[in-house]
């Protein structure tokens, strides 16, 4: 089977703006990004090297479409439990599972997966569930019973991370063995939850993994004097840097630097909190950069629930949570000493500085803080491709084709009803 993962286009809305440059099933919770977590659980079922998706038009470039004689399809948003694996393994042809309304999954022919994107393409994105229900009208329908963990908020994406890291490290540790921590400055509390991949170095430092477990990927670096409390996970070439204090529920994802204060934040990939400032109940995307003694508020000053921006309904919606701290969108960075508001919503490639707060929602390719100009986007994406290439990664035409789209849309963005 070809494995393909369609995005519920209400859930890009909510999800954004992570969304803007990545398919739903991009998005990191726990150890593992959405579409790697069923990767690992159907690899002997569907087709692992090469996993497609249906999303909008713009982004198909770089995450392509895929048809075979035989499709799986999965909704991004959801996190596979070994139950639910189970179940889409087992879906025959011509059937939708669902857990309650949402759709889990549906197996398509390659004639009937053909007529519905063809249908898709000759109408707006947000039509999708529309073309879907009425393509999908004479299906057979199986419904699975037990709870399913669906990311549909971006503050579900921190407020699961702990439960999905515990999760994908169960999954993870079967039938494998840890390599050893073997420094003798280093105190590790509860070992057999702890596990290193090969090339782990870790250097006078504290890993306590007594109430969750602590994951530590290839050639990651946990450096002097940090302190780690599980659960947690950073994932290949990721370091930990001097004096860090890393508390519960935060996953670290590939070549990452991260220090100062951390807790329960998801950093995507290739982004930067290098120095001191805390950060909590945070997401931050790809190719994002921290100045020196950045700081963002998870809790208000008044302990009311937090709201943040809603690209959907372009107003401020309540998260119903005390905690809930930034959210920032790919290859945008701040300078030394910047404060971020409680429930701060960042775009993608903003470059944000100046000694007062900025305002609570910044939108894509902004450029300055209280006083906002449009940030060039020829300029922008001379930032990004020198920012890649210090990792040896280019800036493909795929990736300008999304920053491109995502700029000549920024004004929907900032449009504020209400």
């Amino acid at each position: 089977m070809q494995l393909i993962f369609f995005d519920d286009p209400l859930v890009r809305q909510t999800l954004k703006p992570f969304t803007l440059t990545r398919p739903v099933a991009q998005v990191r919770v726990g150890i593992w990004q959405m579409d790697e977590k069923w990767q690992r659980r159907l690899s002997a079922q569907v087709s692992v090297p090469n996993p497609a998706y249906l999303t909008e038009t713009y982004l198909q470039e770089k995450f392509p479409f895929i048809c075979q004689q035989d499709n799986l399809l999965l909704n991004g948003a959801v996190c596979p439990g070994d139950a639910l694996a189970a179940a889409v393994s087992r879906l025959p042809p011509r059937t939708l599972l669902k857990a309650g309304q949402q759709t889990i999954a549906v197996r398509l022919t390659g004639e009937a997966l053909t007529q519905l994107k063809d249908r898709l393409d000759q109408t707006s994105y947000a039509d999708f569930n529309t073309v879907w229900e009425e393509h999908l009208a004479g299906y057979a329908t199986v419904s699975f019973q037990d709870d399913v963990v669906s990311i549909q908020n971006l503050w579900d994406i921190f407020q699961q991370n702990g439960a999905q890291i515990e999760a994908d490290f169960s999954h993870l540790k079967k039938h494998r063995t840890s390599a050893p921590i073997t420094d003798p400055h280093t105190v590790v509390y509860h070992p057999d939850n702890v596990f290193a991949e090969e090339g782990v170095s870790v250097r006078a430092s504290v890993i306590n993994a007594e109430d969750g477990p602590v994951y530590l990927g290839k050639n990651a670096t946990v450096h002097e004097n940090a302190v780690i409390i599980g659960p947690f996970a950073m994932l290949e070439g990721s370091h930990v840097n001097i004096g860090s204090k890393i508390r519960e529920a935060t996953t670290i994802g590939p070549y990452c630097k991260v220090g100062g204060e951390v807790k329960n934040t998801v950093f995507f990939a290739n982004s930067n909190k290098g120095h001191e400032g805390f950060l909590g109940n945070a997401v931050v995307g790809e190719w994002c950069n921290f100045g020196a003694d950045t700081n963002a508020s998870n809790l208000k000053n008044n302990y009311k629930p937090v709201q943040i921006w809603h690209y959907g309904t372009k107003s401020y919606q309540d998260t119903g949570t005390l905690f809930c701290g930034l959210m920032m969108g790919d290859h945008s960075k701040c300078g030394i000493n910047t404060m971020f508001n409680t429930g701060t919503v960042v775009g993608v490639s903003a470059n944000i500085f100046g000694s007062d707060y900025p305002p609570k929602f910044i939108p894509s390719f902004t450029w300055g803080g209280v006083q906002q100009q449009v940030y060039d986007l020829a300029k922008a994406l001379e930032v990004a491709r020198a920012v890649m290439l210090r990792r040896g990664l280019p800036l493909t035409e795929a990736d300008c084709t999304i920053l491109t789209h995502v700029f000549n849309n920024r004004k929907e963005e900032a449009i504020q009803k209400g």
